[in-house]
């Protein structure tokens, strides 16, 4: 469960968006600056964090009645150079805290952090992760938390879709881009898994909730509700015409699921709704139609 120091949401004196130039950064800072709120964006224009001097850049840019996001990461971290990379980041990011403390820090973690076979997924799960994802999150989580005397928030969002996402990952991102060419959605085995997906609006609420309250603690985003890869599917397919076909293939890994158990969400923020994955969807892909 949260801790909310502000019992009442009191919009932050300023809030420093560090990595506000990528998909969930950039949302992030949207959100703040969309509710009135002072919000410095800190891009790899503005600030690298890899560089040397990194550190003593950002500490000069600080100022005690800052609240601060950290975002910025090179991911996923799939090789030990980027994981590597990731940590030095963030050292630079904690030496500057150290030197220049804030009034509140929020990290914008995974849920790559748990173990796999945790289910449900809880906040008080089990942090095991079997990835070098998760683990460059689970050390960031502990390294940003060692460097600040100032209330801490982790948020470990669950798999993120919205129009502007880099990646193109299995399941909604990908799926919405393979029907908007006419290309068959492609699927693994036969979409069997279930898995948890969250907007990436919901995301930046949540996080925007928690700078409101100055939140200490750890909190998973994730809707509660979770669909099969092959329901996902059908939800994208259904959004253009002609509807294209859905592909199963042969499989090559066991079939697994992930369920998430939402009461310190429902708990914290009583008044906050996720948005329906085929509501979701639909906005998602009525966006990518109007951007063109």
């Amino acid at each position: 469960m949260l801790d909310h120091r502000n019992p009442t949401p009191k919009p932050p004196s300023r809030a420093v968006v560090i990595g506000a130039g990528g998909f969930v950064g950039g949302a992030i800072l949207r959100k703040l600056r969309a509710d009135g709120i002072d919000a410095v964006s800190l891009t790899r224009r503005e600030l690298d964090l890899t560089v040397e001097g990194a550190a003593e850049q950002l500490a000069a840019m600080l100022r005690p009645d800052d609240s601060v996001v950290v975002v910025s990461a090179v991911a996923p971290a799939k090789t030990i150079a980027q994981l590597m990379l990731n940590l030095r980041m963030v050292e630079a990011a904690c030496a500057a805290l150290a030197k220049s403390p804030v009034v509140h820090l929020v990290y914008i973690s995974s849920d790559a952090v748990y173990a796999d076979d945790a289910n449900p997924v809880t906040e008080r799960s089990c942090c095991q992760p079997s990835s070098l994802h998760g683990m460059m999150h689970a050390a960031r989580e502990l390294m940003l938390k060692s460097a600040t005397k100032a209330p801490y928030a982790v948020l470990r969002p669950t798999l993120i879709y919205g129009a502007a996402d880099p990646h193109n990952g299995y399941g909604p991102n990908r799926f919405r881009r393979q029907a908007a060419k006419g290309e068959p959605i492609v699927l693994f085995g036969e979409g069997e898994e279930r898995r948890d997906h969250v907007l990436i609006d919901d995301v930046a609420q949540i996080a925007a909730l928690m700078l409101a309250h100055r939140s200490a603690g750890a909190l998973n985003v994730a809707t509660g509700q979770s669909f099969s890869f092959r329901q996902v599917a059908e939800m994208a397919a259904a959004e253009y015409s002609p509807r294209v076909p859905i592909q199963g293939t042969k499989r090559q890994n066991p079939v697994t699921h992930r369920h998430f158990d939402t009461a310190d969400c429902l708990k914290a923020f009583p008044q906050f709704g996720y948005t329906p994955l085929a509501d979701g969807i639909k906005r998602v892909c009525a966006e990518t139609r109007e951007a063109r």
